[in-house]
């Protein structure tokens, strides 16, 4: 059984704040700054470029890939690290439809991340070959998938409402109809048990800096299942991505296997945070993870609905058809948001009407639900969110 006040402790967690955003950004993980401060002063102060050999940093992005891949359900040696998360969604998709030549469809959903959307857009204007971007409602996935798709490209966790795509069986459709897929993990890595492996997924990406605590701009993961591994053509063939990155040919050949879809230079200094930010789940199980994290998530919706009818659920109802966010609707949802900042309870907003919540059991309990709850009831009853203060946007939301 895992010891959640465990790990609550492993984390920073500033006073008299309930942190709510996980979801968005993890929490310090107070071990990432010692790592980070050895990694600069001992490795890259003392050891200089011989780092690269002599501290393993070349290595970095494979070692730590398999780490992630314990937590999503990749064999060793399928995930790597490294780049942005939109980056690897470009080498995921450019490589998914070149398995399926023949065909020009790229199926997503409308609750998928945008960023995701305008890769694909972009893509399919430098490709010039006649590919079309459709976009479905959620629950109309299953039933678009048909002969006409190359690619199924989906946010497993629809960021705005906490919906959960049913992996396993969409991507069995896919399969069924000669498609590949392309999962973005972003709301689910670290929220959820996932098994790519056993999903059959063809390709995955996901970000590190929400639920796996990596910290601002840590570096994202790019899973390539192993049947298509070796042959399939990086989109982006960076020289860390070539067969023998140190003999400087002038001609691209690409690596063995997951490899290839390395791109340039690690970020070291990130890695170093998110290895030590994946220290936190050793001896978690996910299944009790992902137990404690609906229990959370019933407590809260259960909780609003009582206290502040004036808000509606925008997320589903069953546990079990959900990520680990709850998000409410409410037409001054931006201000409420930042009236509750501004007592303590941080969450997020999303346009146009979103207030958004994360719940992660490895920092959050069920008295932090209830406090939570509290402040928000207070905030409601006596519209303590109508200030000109609180509805000013800032530049993120």
């Amino acid at each position: 059984m895992t010891d959640f006040s465990k790990t609550r402790s492993l984390f920073y967690l500033p006073e008299g704040v309930i942190y709510l955003d996980g979801n968005s950004l993890g929490p310090l993980p107070l071990s990432a700054k010692a790592r980070v401060a050895g990694l600069m002063t001992d490795e890259w102060g003392e050891l200089l470029i011989k780092g690269w050999n002599k501290a393993g940093w070349m290595m970095m992005p494979r070692r730590i890939g398999d780490r992630v891949g314990k937590l999503v359900g990749a064999a060793e040696g399928t995930i790597v690290m490294g780049d942005t998360l939109s980056i690897k969604v470009y080498q995921a998709l450019a490589s998914a439809i070149d398995l399926v030549p023949e065909r020009k469809v790229i199926l997503s959903d409308s609750g998928n991340f945008p960023s995701d959307l305008y890769i694909a857009q972009g893509l399919i204007g430098s490709l010039g070959r006649g590919h079309e971007l459709k976009i479905v409602e959620p629950e109309a996935v299953e039933a678009a998938i048909d002969e006409t798709v190359a690619v199924v490209m989906l946010t497993e966790v629809d960021y705005r409402t906490g919906r959960l795509h049913d992996m396993k069986a969409l991507t069995k459709k896919a399969h069924a109809a000669g498609a590949v897929t392309v999962w973005d993990l972003a709301h689910s890595a670290g929220a959820l048990p996932i098994d790519l492996s056993g999903a059959e997924a063809d390709f995955a990406v996901g970000c590190t800096y929400k639920y796996l605590n990596g910290g601002p701009g840590a570096p994202a993961f790019i899973y390539v299942a192993p049947r298509h591994a070796d042959k399939i053509r990086p989109a982006l063939s960076g020289w860390l991505g070539h067969e023998a990155p140190f003999a400087f040919d002038l001609d691209y050949r690409p690596g063995g296997g997951i490899d290839r879809m390395r791109v340039g230079t690690p970020p070291i200094l990130g890695l170093a945070a998110l290895d030590a930010a994946l220290d936190a789940w050793d001896g978690v199980e996910m299944a009790d993870l992902r137990r404690q994290s609906i229990k959370l998530c019933d407590l809260f919706i259960a909780e609003v609905e009582r206290r502040c009818p004036m808000l509606v659920l925008a997320s589903p109802r069953d546990g079990t058809k959900r990520g680990s966010q709850i998000s409410f609707l409410h037409p001054q949802g931006y201000a409420i948001m930042q009236a509750l900042i501004a007592r303590g309870v941080i969450g997020d907003f999303r346009a146009p009407d979103a207030i958004r919540f994360g719940f992660t059991p490895l920092y959050i309990g069920e008295n932090d639900v209830i406090r939570a709850v509290d402040i928000l009831e207070d905030i409601m009853s006596n519209s303590l969110w109508d200030t000109p203060e609180y509805k000013q946007r800032a530049l993120v939301t």
